[in-house]
This record gives C-alpha cells, sequence and structure tokens, in this order.
C-alpha cells in the first residue's frame, strides 16, 4: 500500500510537476522546433494497484507541434510510455534518484522513436532547470526557470488542498475569497492561488478578475531565484527590496509556509 506521504508526493509529480512540460517544450526555441509539425501521445506512468486503471500517470497530447496535458489520466495505448514499477520508484527518479529509472526508461515502449526522444530532451531539460542550484546566467534561462517554479508551486499548494493534506487544509477551509500571487515586476511571469472555504484554484499569469489579497513580487528574474533557490537571504532580500509584499505580512508568512511544503515534498 502506498504511504500517506507518497501519494502527496507521486500527485505533485503528475498534476504540478509533469505539466511543466508542456511550459518547456513551447518556451525554448530549440524545443519549439523539434516539435514543429509533430503529432504524438506521450505517457509518464507508475505501476499503481490503488488506481482503478492499475497505473497512475499523466499523459500529453501533441497534435502538429501544439501540447495538451491530461493531469492524473491514464492513456490506454500512447505512442511512447515510460511507466514505473511502483509509485515510489517514480517519486525516487523525478527527486534525482536515476537508479530508479533506468529500467523504466529501458523498457519504454514506443511505436515512434525519433519522437520520443525529442520527448526525452524536454524532460531532461525540465530535470537540468528544477534541479538548477543556483540563478543561471542568461535571463531567458532564469525567466524560465523562475515560470517553472510559480507555476509549479502554487500549482502544488492546490493540489495538496485537493488531497486534504492537513496543513493547507486548514489553510483554505477557513478563508473567504481570496488570491495570493507571485510575480516578477515589469514581466508576464506570475502565477496566483484562489481559495475560499476550502476550495482552491492555481492558475498562470496575473490575475484579472480583482487585485489579488497578496503578491510575493520580485523586482528581477534573479532576485526571484534567489529566493526559489535558497541562495539569497529573505530578510536582506526584503531590506533591499529585491522583493516586497503586497499585503499583510502575516498572511505572506502562511503563504510562504506552504510554498515550503510543497518545495519539501517534490525535492
Amino acid at each position: 500500500m502506498v504511504s500517506q506521504q507518497e501519494r502527496y508526493t507521486n500527485k505533485l509529480f503528475l498534476n504540478a510537476v509533469l505539466p511543466l512540460l508542456k511550459v518547456i517544450a513551447n518556451d525554448d526555441p530549440a524545443l519549439k522546433a523539434k516539435f514543429n509539425g509533430v503529432t504524438a501521445t506521450f505517457q509518464i506512468a507508475a505501476m499503481d494497484s490503488e488506481s482503478p486503471a492499475g497505473k497512475s500517470g499523466t499523459h500529453f497530447v501533441v497534435e502538429n507541434g501544439e501540447w495538451t496535458v491530461k493531469n492524473d489520466q491514464i492513456l490506454e495505448k500512447p505512442d511512447a510510455e515510460i511507466c514505473f514499477k511502483s509509485v515510489e520508484d517514480m517519486n525516487a527518479f523525478f527527486k534525482g534518484d536515476m537508479g530508479k529509472g533506468i529500467g523504466a526508461l529501458l523498457k519504454a515502449l514506443t511505436k515512434k522513436p525519433g519522437t520520443f526522444i525529442k520527448f526525452l530532451m524536454v524532460l531532461l531539460k525540465m530535470s537540468g532547470l528544477l534541479s538548477a542550484k543556483e540563478a543561471p546566467e542568461d535571463e531567458a534561462t532564469q525567466r524560465l526557470v523562475v515560470k517553472c517554479f510559480f507555476y509549479l508551486l502554487t500549482a502544488g499548494i492546490s493540489q495538496l488542498n485537493k488531497l486534504g493534506h492537513p496543513e493547507v487544509k486548514r489553510w483554505t477551509e477557513t478563508s473567504p475569497d481570496r488570491v495570493y500571487a507571485l510575480a516578477v515586476n515589469d514581466t508576464d511571469v506570475a502565477a496566483y492561488i484562489r481559495i475560499k472555504a476550502g476550495k482552491s484554484r492555481s492558475g498562470h499569469g496575473t490575475y484579472t478578475r480583482a487585485m489579488p489579497f497578496f503578491t510575493l513580487r520580485f523586482d528581477c528574474f534573479k532576485s526571484a531565484l534567489g529566493i526559489l533557490l535558497a541562495t539569497d537571504d529573505m530578510m536582506d532580500a526584503t531590506k533591499a527590496q529585491r522583493i516586497v509584499m503586497d499585503g499583510a505580512p502575516e498572511f505572506g508568512a502562511q503563504f510562504g509556509d506552504l510554498l515550503l511544503v510543497v518545495g519539501g515534498f517534490v525535492q
């Protein structure tokens, strides 16, 4: 039986991490070019006796280069599939234990080897971006890393809420309708989570229907990465205005704690 902690972790990988493959394939010019005209289905899954399908997974539908993500959904006959022998092995692999994934990669089933290699290139690109220890030198890569982390963290909080994680659920259940956001000044790189009476929904970009209740705002991508990668001190960054909290600090602290909860599961 899969433990609750492993289940939380797996759902975060399926529903918050793997969807970043679409973001990376669209935002990296070299990778985007490789998928011009490509039509295929890809799936990443793990054997799971507790799932009705016998597997837990997420798949991707690419039609003429356009990606659609099917979160936490199993496709019976994808064009290519990487399937881990257990949920625990899948979690370990995405946390950096490459040994847990060698068997799955060697046994990967594919009808389109050339296209599958392109998919693996996106997967490897994501691994490299999310495992960064310090900010990349070029701004384009900084932008992509920040975007990925913003999307992952906000989606991750919402996923944990839907799974009934106690700390996250307590936060959402007692909350009126509020939006918490992450943003980088003078750019379109932003993400948010809207919560109300136990329900939650995350989104990409700037929330436009109303002003967010709280926004954690950075002055540039490098400053954002200083906090996201834990290479900068929060107090120093705040004093220097590399980071600004738009809203009450006590609510920012709650939001920040939950961002750390998500990070603790997927790192």
